[in-house]
């Protein structure tokens, strides 16, 4: 496996830990006297779920955030309780529950601390996953392009499109539904038809892609029913010359919704959902919905376009493209595509980027 070097960091913290629990007293006569002694099993608890955390970074980067911090916590957790049970056996220490949820508190506000430069920076690599093809396999082939169809009851534009252009492949630039959150119970009939229509797609061989949005939540299930599902940066059709996004991430002075995004997308908030009744969840996802209209009008009605123009040339040779903005407009190599929400559709088709 590449990058096999990162866990080395994770398997020395983890072997010190393992070293000093089976020490009868602290080397150099160092004493831990309440509450110091918890202070010190948080922040060595705290160090191995970052080095945990960047190593499957390098790793699994097709672990979304909120996945890859339950990982993570569950294995912090289940080394501390490890590590209490070795001092047991080891003469002058004990096992001590308190120690252990020390351990694991540690590890949850490191993660936390650990996540708060995605409110204010473009290196967004923590936050972005993607798992599937980055090549299509005729790239001769339209790629129809779709951004912020913001579907409700019906799929506008969808049925006429595929007609019209039986032979075409797709790419979904989110939003693609007011909200859509990807647990049993909670999609809708249009989302499922969407599903149906995905997997009749692929079926006639076409490449279906679908990039996440601000209004898709835990999506990752449905992975495997996609060519290539990703989220924050990095969409690329490598043969293509062909970039993207949703958008959601490129004005970085939007602090506001910057929190939200990391919130909505954090394991607290999916463990949230995963306890709620399906009922209560359904009203909590509406009520977000309702919400996302109205949150951060002055960011929503002013296009950044410095900041566009910075995210495009950080990819030179290429065409950059995101959604969003539900403007279409050009800056540099960069092009944010048209509100698709009257079926609106562009198409990447000979190097370019036009109306379908």
């Amino acid at each position: 496996m590449r990058f096999r070097g990162f866990w080395l960091l994770p398997l020395a913290v983890a072997g010190t830990i393992f070293w000093l629990s089976a020490q009868s007293h602290y080397p150099g006569g160092i004493e831990l006297p309440p509450p110091l002694d918890k202070f010190a099993h948080a922040t060595v608890y705290g160090i191995l779920a970052l080095a945990i955390d960047l190593a499957l970074r390098h790793t699994r980067p097709g672990l979304p955030l909120y996945r890859r911090h339950l990982l993570i916590l569950a294995a912090v957790a289940l080394y501390g309780v490890s590590d209490e049970l070795h001092q047991h056996f080891v003469p002058g220490r004990d096992c001590d529950l308190g120690d252990w949820a020390a351990d694991a508190l540690g590890g949850a506000l490191a993660l936390s601390v650990g996540s708060l430069h995605l409110l204010v920076t473009r290196r967004l690599d923590a936050l972005s996953w993607w798992r599937g093809q980055l090549r299509r396999p005729d790239p001769a082939r339209a790629l129809i392009l779709v951004a912020d169809p913001h579907w409700g009851a019906t799929l506008t534009g969808l049925e006429a499109a595929t007609t019209a252009h039986p032979e075409a492949d797709w790419l979904f630039l989110g939003d693609v539904f007011d909200v859509w959150v990807g647990f049993p119970g909670m999609e809708t009939g249009p989302q499922r038809a969407f599903l149906a229509w995905v997997d009749a797609r692929r079926a006639a061989g076409r490449w279906v892609g679908l990039w996440l949005g601000n209004r898709e939540y835990f999506l990752d299930p449905h992975a495997a029913r996609f060519d290539l599902m990703g989220e924050g940066i990095g969409g690329t059709l490598e043969d293509e010359a062909l970039v993207w996004e949703h958008g959601d991430l490129i004005n970085t002075a939007d602090r506001q919704y910057r929190l939200w995004n990391l919130v909505s997308r954090s394991s607290a908030l999916w463990l949230l959902f995963r306890l709620m009744p399906a009922g209560t969840a359904r009203k909590v996802s509406a009520w977000m919905e309702r919400k996302l209209r109205t949150t951060n009008a002055a960011y929503k009605l002013t296009f950044p376009r410095e900041a566009f123009r910075a995210a495009a040339q950080a990819h030179p040779g290429t065409t950059f493209l995101t959604g969003h903005f539900h403007t279409h407009e050009v800056e540099a190599n960069g092009i944010a595509l048209p509100w698709a929400h009257e079926g609106r559709f562009m198409v990447w088709r000979d190097r370019r980027v036009e109306a379908l």
